[in-house]
């Protein structure tokens, strides 16, 4: 089968290579998965040049996040089954192995394009604004990087859990995408801050603030949020990892709370068996609404990555193995 495979660490992609690599064999527990789409992250990027946390043994295949068919039948999926699936590497191939407690129905009205960008993107903003952020209704939430992957899920969850959502970019056209597809409170262009208006969005101070971003935007989220408020850190993709003025916290009773969903459910294994029957209920009831942006042939990978790589996106570009 045709595989992205990971054989080093380097910059532009130096390391990652489309090769024909054996069909997987299906460990106890495990179902074999054909890949009808698989979604690029920031992840998949920054693993590339060796800038993720999670450092794995070479040669490694990247994808996380995917759709397909299941092959070989299970306990719960019967071959044939549409599926989304979670799961950690492996998904930009023909075929994955994957454990089928990782696998949840697809909904019959989403494509596979739109299916392969549900999964981790949700799973970090349910784990965010449920399990460790609270978020109550009537409550404001302020997004940044809200166009992205993960940014998108969070404005999506955010406004079906009846929170008052401010949707947060530098560009007037993503913010336009955003309106149309999730019609949030308020959409807010970030270029030359954001603080003042934030404040007099919400009347004083966003109770929760969900941060992929870092770097200044965190800093000056501080400064805008209320008291008692929760401000999420999903990640650093503006380039800059930020410090923290201990004052703000202390003197706004601020919770600063870091969000690593995968490893919040591999230390909590009852709540992610609990989260993700939650995503498949959400998925199934039609209460989200993941975006497919942009769909490549697994051959165009360096296109697909590219697109992220240059923030051109709302929501997920899919690679179609």
């Amino acid at each position: 089968m045709r595989a992205l495979t990971l054989i080093d660490t380097r910059p532009d992609y130096g390391g990652v290579v489309l090769d024909d690599r054996p069909q997987p064999e299906p460990a106890a527990g495990e179902v074999i998965v054909k890949v009808c789409a698989a979604a690029v992250t920031f992840v998949d990027l920054l693993m590339s040049r060796g800038g993720y946390q999670f450092k794995p043994s070479l040669p490694y295949g990247l994808g996380s996040d995917f759709a397909g068919e299941v092959v070989t039948g299970g306990e719960r999926f019967s071959a044939g089954a549409p599926i989304i699936g979670m799961h950690r590497g492996g998904a930009f191939a023909e075929y994955i192995a994957v454990p089928e407690r990782d696998l949840m129905p697809k909904p019959d009205r989403w494509s596979f394009e739109t299916a392969a960008g549900f999964g981790q993107a949700y799973l970090t903003a349910y784990v965010a604004l449920v399990r460790h952020a609270h978020l109550r209704r009537g409550e404001w939430l302020l997004v940044h990087g809200a166009s992205g992957g993960v940014g998108l899920a969070a404005v999506d969850l955010g406004m079906r859990m009846g929170a008052k959502v401010i949707a947060a970019s530098a560009s007037e056209e993503k913010l336009a995408a955003i309106e149309r597809l999730h019609a949030p409170t308020a959409v807010l262009n970030v270029r030359g801050g954001f603080r003042e208006a934030v404040k007099a969005l919400t009347g004083g101070g966003a109770d929760v603030v969900y941060d992929p971003v870092g770097g200044a935007v965190f800093e000056e989220s501080l400064r805008c949020t209320a008291y008692h408020g929760r401000v999420l850190i999903v990640g650093f993709a503006g380039g800059t990892i930020p410090s923290v003025p201990m004052n703000y916290p202390l003197i706004k009773g601020l919770q600063i709370i870091g969000v690593r969903a995968g490893e919040y459910g591999r230390r909590f294994p009852d709540h992610a068996r609990e989260d993700r029957a939650a995503l498949a209920t959400i998925a199934a009831e039609g209460a989200a609404r993941p975006h497919a942006y942009a769909a490549f042939p697994l051959s165009e990978w360096r296109r697909a990555f590219a697109m992220v790589e240059d923030r051109q996106v709302v929501g997920r570009v899919i690679l179609l193995p």
